[in-house]
């Protein structure tokens, strides 16, 4: 279960040194990070506390209760931070072709980060909830399920070896989808890009053991849209299972690294299963060409999430943005045909039951088929007499 850090595929000496020096300073920049989320953190909240203490005494009295509140928060951020150093703790170590002594160990802070960097801490946090909490159950349900009741008919354990099926899992982020695909015989890799997620999920997958063993509190930098003031301040217990409980046989492993650069030969996998992930892309049509790519003919890929796309509006990246029409047009030109589709499902994504406000996705799911030359062929005529597959709308 420990993980493979296919990261780069160096090509000479040269390029070693390079790309060693700049992923030990990319890894200091994350690990930088997360140590200033207490800091920072503390930070918001001294200025509402300063802020505060301007105001009128008659005013000051009636804010008791919210005081209080403050106070509460700040253990809150000390408990998470709690929760932090052991995620960071060793995380030199994590990837088996990587040698500790090149790392940097220096438990000094780095440069101060920038705001999106603790972002994305704090978007860790919650990522905690969505995968590894009885709290992120309903949100694992209904994105998650579908694709594992997809796998299991598609690859019935009445018909065939689970274990010889091949499953990817690009933009993995804390590994329980593929940690559930494996904990049902598959084997299963999951791949993601994200440090941030990389360490965290190597903490629950390798060193927690037994269950709800830590808490966080995942809502305490939202400030605003609160019913109750607990529900700011509210603990979630993670793991909700023990991750260590999977079968002796189990073949799970997790790679680190550009989905486009780790997974470049063709015809290896059995089922890509992606969810929220292809909207990561600057080129979506990139990510689907690599999923065709590395499909064996006849494989499945099976997909559910929204088009958010990261990277557009980013002023220093560059993005393509094509509606889901484009998306299907594409997709069926690679060679796949569309075996399912559904369009409008409500999923979420790391939310907050208890805000006053909610955001919800009206997701893609489909599945579709890598077929061989010839039905390729046979799809295309078909196509162009019919005019594809009709879109499955469930409202």
């Amino acid at each position: 279960m420990d993980y493979m850090g296919h990261v780069y595929q160096n090509k000479n000496k040269m390029a070693d040194t390079y790309e060693d020096e700049e992923e030990r300073k990319h890894s200091q920049r994350i690990v930088s990070a997360f140590k200033y989320y207490k800091p920072h953190s503390l930070q918001r909240l001294k200025k509402t506390e300063s802020y505060l203490l301007t105001l009128p005494s008659h005013h000051l009295k009636l804010l008791k209760k919210y005081r209080q509140h403050l106070q509460n928060i700040r253990l809150c951020i000390e408990n998470n931070d709690a929760i932090i150093k052991l995620i960071i703790k060793d995380v030199s170590h994590i990837f088996e072709n990587v040698n500790p002594a090149c790392s940097n160990n220096d438990s000094t802070l780095s440069p101060r980060p920038v705001l999106a960097d603790q972002e994305k801490v704090q978007a860790t946090i919650k990522q905690l909830v969505r995968d590894w909490s009885i709290e992120g159950a309903a949100e694992r349900q209904t994105c998650y399920q579908p694709i594992i009741d997809e796998i299991i008919e598609q690859f019935s354990p009445d018909s065939c070896d689970s274990s010889d099926v091949q499953i990817l899992v690009p933009g993995a982020g804390l590994g329980r989808l593929a940690y559930e695909i494996a904990k049902r015989g598959y084997t299963c890799q999951g791949n993601e890009f994200s440090l941030f997620m990389l360490f965290a999920s190597h903490f629950v997958l390798n060193k927690c053991r037994g269950i709800n063993t830590y808490q966080v509190h995942p809502w305490v930098h939202q400030y605003m849209n609160n019913l109750l003031a607990v529900h700011q301040t509210q603990a979630v217990y993670f793991p909700d299972v023990n991750p260590s409980d999977l079968p002796e046989d189990a073949q799970f492993s997790m790679t680190a690294g550009d989905f486009l650069e780790v997974y470049t030969s063709n015809n290896c996998w059995d089922c890509v299963a992606t969810c929220f992930f292809i909207d990561c892309a600057n080129n979506v049509v990139q990510f689907i060409e690599t999923i065709y790519n590395i499909l064996k003919p006849g494989g499945i890929w099976i997909n559910l999430g929204p088009l958010l796309y990261h990277f557009s509006d980013m002023p220093t990246e560059d993005s393509i943005e094509p509606s889901y029409e484009v998306i299907r047009e594409v997709i069926q030109g690679f060679g796949f045909k569309i075996e399912k589709e559904e369009t409008r499902v409500q999923t979420r994504y790391a939310q907050n039951v208890n805000s006053m406000l909610q955001c919800e996705y009206n997701s893609v799911y489909f599945v579709c088929r890598k077929l061989n030359q010839e039905l390729i062929n046979e799809h295309r005529h078909g196509n162009e007499n019919n005019n594809g597959t009709k879109e499955r709308d469930n409202n």
